[in-house]
C-alpha cells in the first residue's frame, strides 16, 4: 500500500494494522483516536487510495463496502477541513452537488415521517425522494468509466455497492407500506435516510473531489454531452457550462478512437451500404432499424469490451456513450459480476450457448437473453445480450389477426 500513500511504508503499515482491526470486528470508537492520529491532515485523495489499496491487495469489494462508512465517520473531521467540488452551473460536478441539495431537502419529510408518521406520510417522503436513483445510475454509466481509465476503480465498485443497497432500502420500504406495517416501514425509512445522507457525503468530500483532480477539461466535456442519456434527478443542468466551446482530446478521444474510426468507414460505405447475408443496408437505415427494435440490443467483443449498445428511446435499463469501451465487469455491480464472468468463460469455451434471466423492475416483467457470436472459422467474436419489456407480451392470450387501431 505504500505507493498510495507516498513511500510512507511506516505509515502504510499503521493503516493496514487499523484497517484489519476494523475488519475484525472491533468498534470504531475503540480505534477512533489511532486512526485520527494516523490520518491527520488527510485529504480525500488519501481516502480513495486507503479503498483502492484494500481491494488491490486482497480486501474483498464486499468487506470494503461495509468498511466504508466507517471509514468515512471517521475521516469525517478532516475532510471537512477538504476542497470544495464547486463549479460552473452546466458542469457534471455542479449539477450532482445541486441534486444532492435537494436530497437533502427530501430527506427532511422522510425523517420526520419515519419519527411518528402515518403510511401516507412515509409513502409521499418516500416518492419525492426516489429520483435520486437517476442521480446513482447516471454516476455508474457516465461517470465512473472515466474514472477507471484513470485506474480510480476501487471507490467507485465501493459506491454502485452501496448504490444497491439504497435500492434494496427503497424496496423493502415499499414492501412494508405495502403489507400496511407502520412500525416497519417507519425503521425502514430510517435506515434509507441513513443511507443516502451518507451518500451524499461520501460524494461530495470523496468521490467528486478526486474526479476533479483527475478528469481533464475534455474528459468533463464528454461527461457532459452523454449526462442527456441517463436523466437527472429534479434538477435541469444550468446552460453556463457549454461543453462544446472545451477543446476535444485527453481521454475522451481516445477511447472514441475506435468508434471514429467506424463511422469513417460507414461513410465510405454509405453509398454501396453495409453487405448483409442477404442484401445490403446502408449504415444510418441499419442503425435507425436497431434503434427502432422493440427491445435493446449490446454488443461486448471478444476481449470483454462493451463495442455497441442500440440507442432506444425506450431503453429498458440505462446506457451513455461512456459505456463504449467500457470493461463489461464495470458495468454491472460488483455482486454480479461473478456471474458475468462465468457466462463468458462458458461462451468462450462453447459449453453454453445461452443464457436467459426474468425479473421485475419497477412493476414491469423484463426479459433478457446473452448470445454467444462466432466467425466462420469457429472463433469467440463476442456476446450479444437483448433485453426487452415483455409485460404486455406476457399477458397475451388468444389470437389476433385483424387489425386494431
Amino acid at each position: 500500500m505504500s505507493e498510495h500513500f507516498g513511500g510512507q511504508d511506516d505509515k502504510s503499515a499503521r493503516l493496514r494494522v487499523i484497517v484489519e482491526k476494523l475488519a475484525a470486528g472491533v468498534p470504531a470508537s475503540e480505534v477512533k483516536r489511532e486512526f485520527h492520529e494516523l490520518i491527520k491532515g488527510a485529504d480525500a485523495a488519501e481516502v480513495a487510495a486507503m479503498e483502492q489499496a484494500m481491494i488491490e491487495t486482497g480486501t474483498p469489494v464486499e468487506e470494503v463496502q461495509r468498511l466504508c462508512e466507517v471509514h468515512a465517520d471517521l475521516f469525517r473531521a478532516g475532510l471537512e477541513r477538504g476542497e470544495k467540488a464547486d463549479r460552473m452551473p452546466g458542469h457534471p460536478v455542479h449539477t450532482y452537488r445541486a441534486e444532492n441539495q435537494e436530497a437533502r431537502k427530501r430527506l427532511r419529510p422522510l425523517r420526520l415521517a419515519a419519527l411518528a408518521g402515518g403510511l401516507d406520510a412515509l409513502t409521499r417522503a418516500a416518492d419525492s425522494l426516489r429520483p435520486i436513483i437517476v442521480h446513482y445510475q447516471r454516476k455508474e454509466n457516465q461517470l465512473f468509466p472515466f474514472l477507471e481509465r484513470t485506474g480510480f476503480t476501487g471507490p467507485s465498485k465501493v459506491m454502485w455497492g452501496k448504490h444497491d443497497e439504497i435500492r434494496e432500502a427503497f424496496r423493502e420500504l415499499d414492501a412494508a407500506i405495502q403489507s400496511r406495517s407502520a412500525g416497519l416501514a417507519r425503521k425502514t425509512a430510517r435506515a434509507l435516510a441513513r443511507k443516502i445522507a451518507m451518500m451524499i457525503f461520501m460524494e461530495e468530500k470523496i468521490l467528486l473531489p478526486n474526479a476533479l483532480k483527475r478528469l481533464s477539461d475534455a474528459d468533463w466535456a464528454a461527461v457532459r454531452r452523454g449526462e442527456d442519456a441517463i436523466g437527472f434527478a429534479w434538477v435541469k443542468p444550468g446552460a453556463q457550462y457549454d461543453p462544446a466551446l472545451v477543446n476535444q482530446g485527453g481521454m475522451y478521444a481516445n477511447f472514441q478512437a475506435a468508434a471514429d474510426s467506424a463511422s469513417s468507414q460507414a461513410g465510405q460505405d454509405q453509398a454501396a451500404g453495409i453487405r448483409l447475408s442477404e442484401g445490403s443496408l446502408p449504415p444510418d437505415i441499419l442503425d435507425l432499424m436497431l434503434r427502432h427494435l422493440p427491445l435493446d440490443v449490446s454488443f461486448v467483443d471478444a476481449d470483454d469490451k462493451v463495442r455497441y449498445y442500440s440507442d432506444s428511446p425506450h431503453r429498458v435499463f440505462p446506457r451513455s456513450p461512456a459505456i463504449i469501451g467500457r470493461d463489461v465487469r464495470n458495468c454491472h455491480p460488483h455482486k454480479s459480476v461473478a456471474v458475468v464472468e462465468r457466462i463468458l468463460e462458458a461462451f468462450k469455451r462453447k459449453e453454453k450457448d445461452t443464457a436467459d434471466f426474468w425479473l421485475e423492475v419497477g412493476g414491469r416483467f423484463v426479459y433478457i437473453t446473452y448470445k454467444p457470436l462466432y466467425a466462420a472459422d469457429g472463433s469467440y467474436l463476442g456476446t450479444m445480450e437483448v433485453s426487452m419489456d415483455a409485460t404486455e407480451l406476457r399477458g397475451l392470450t388468444g389470437t389476433r389477426t385483424l387489425l386494431d387501431w
